[in-house]
This record gives structure tokens, sequence and C-alpha cells, in this order.
């Protein structure tokens, strides 16, 4: 079946945010006048979902204690002793998530208006059929202080073969994207990257992607805060 909407959500928030220099922890950071994480968050709800599990590690009670006052969706915190990385912090919390698809967001994402319909295609487009993964993917050359050489090829069909080389990927990952719980099934121990789940997926030929060409940026540096500042307040 066609259309698979995930009713549960991996928000990552265990990073350290150096980049942004000191202040609030990353997820706290605020942007529009809410912090970047009740951002990430109201958007899931709006696209139907009920339960967010967050990962946490830096200053994690500051995290958890902002989360606390929330009225939905409901929170899970995964608490990570040792920071695990995207790919290993998704196997950690693998028990909260479930056994059906889910959404995973990354807590540093700034949208438009129309985040939550960008979540929505996904949704639609999701057919654990023929996928195991969904990203959603930008275009490279339309990325905001983005210097790098992208991260995907999109086949016809809608395949993802990961960028390697020299040769510049004519679209990024956006940080949004549905995973399938067994893309996590017999996990290395320890700290790894979602990559890693990307590139099984990818040899299986179910990697596939989901091109928005919306509101987006990425605000993982003191430049990007404030361009998102700036876009919000335009938009």
């Amino acid at each position: 079946m066609t259309g698979v909407r995930p009713h549960t959500a991996m928000v990552l928030a265990a990073g350290l945010g150096s980049r942004l220099g000191d202040g609030p922890p990353k997820p706290l950071r605020r942007v529009g006048g809410r912090a970047l994480i009740d951002r990430a968050l109201d958007m899931l709800a709006e696209a139907g979902v009920e339960r967010a599990v967050v990962n946490t590690h830096h200053r994690a009670a500051e995290i958890a204690a902002h989360l606390a006052g929330r009225a939905g969706p409901e929170i899970l915190i995964s608490r990570e002793a040792e920071r695990l990385e995207t790919g290993g912090g998704v196997a950690h919390a693998r028990a909260l998530l479930g056994g059906d698809p889910f959404f995973t967001l990354n807590s540093d994402l700034v949208w438009g208006p129309d985040g939550a319909d960008w979540l929505d295609r996904l949704a639609a487009g999701f057919d654990p059929r023929r996928m195991d993964a969904l990203l959603l993917l930008y275009p490279t050359a339309r990325a905001i202080h983005y210097d790098g050489r992208g991260d995907f090829h999109l086949a016809s069909d809608g395949r993802l073969c990961r960028q390697e080389g020299p040769q510049s990927a004519p679209y990024l990952f956006t940080g949004a994207q549905i995973l399938v719980p067994g893309l996590f099934d017999d996990p290395p121990p320890g700290a790894w990257r979602l990559t890693r789940a990307y590139d099984r997926a990818e040899a299986a030929g179910r990697l596939f992607g989901l091109v928005c060409e919306g509101v987006w940026l990425d605000a993982g540096t003191p430049e990007r805060l404030a361009h998102a500042e700036a876009m919000l307040a335009g938009s």
C-alpha cells in the first residue's frame, strides 16, 4: 500500500551545537519567537504525529525540562550517556519507536509555513513495499550558506545513490525522512551515523528521495540562524 502515515517520530536533539557558540543548547535556540525543537514538534503534530521520541545528551536536563511544558505530541526522552550520533541514537531508541515506519527529523531545521505539507507529501509518497527509507531532498544550488558538494543523485524512478568522489550531487538531504525499523536490526555498538542505514537501503534498492522546493534552512550556524530569522520575518 502506498501512503503510510507515521504517527511516531524521532527528533534528533543530542548534538553538541558547538558551531553556534555560547548560549542555550542548539534545540532551544529561538527563531521566529519559538525554540527550534518546538518548531519541529509543532510541524510534526500538524502532520499527524502523536508521539515523538527525542534523544538527548548535551545539556539533556535543560532540553527535557523545556519539553515537559508541551501539551503535544506525547514526548518520550531517549537519554544517551554517551553521544551515539544519528544512527546510534535511533538504534538506542528503537524500543520506544515501535514497529511501524516513523518520521525522523533533525531539531535544527527551519521551514516555511508549508513545512507540514512536505511531511504530508513524504507520508503520501512512502511505499513500504518498495522503500526502507524515503528522504526529503533540497536542490543543492538553492541551499543558503552551503558550500558542500551535495549528498545524493536522484534517478528517474525516485531511487537515490550517495554522492562519492569529486563530482557534485544535485540534491542535499534536508534532515527529514521516513525510515523503517528494520534498518536498525543488528546495529553495531556505540556511535554511528545514519549514512550506514542509507547504504544498507541503497544496496537493497530501497533508498528513495522526494524533492522539496519550498522554504527550508539548516540553522546550525550563527549565519544560518540569522538568515532563518530574516527569512521567517519576510514570509
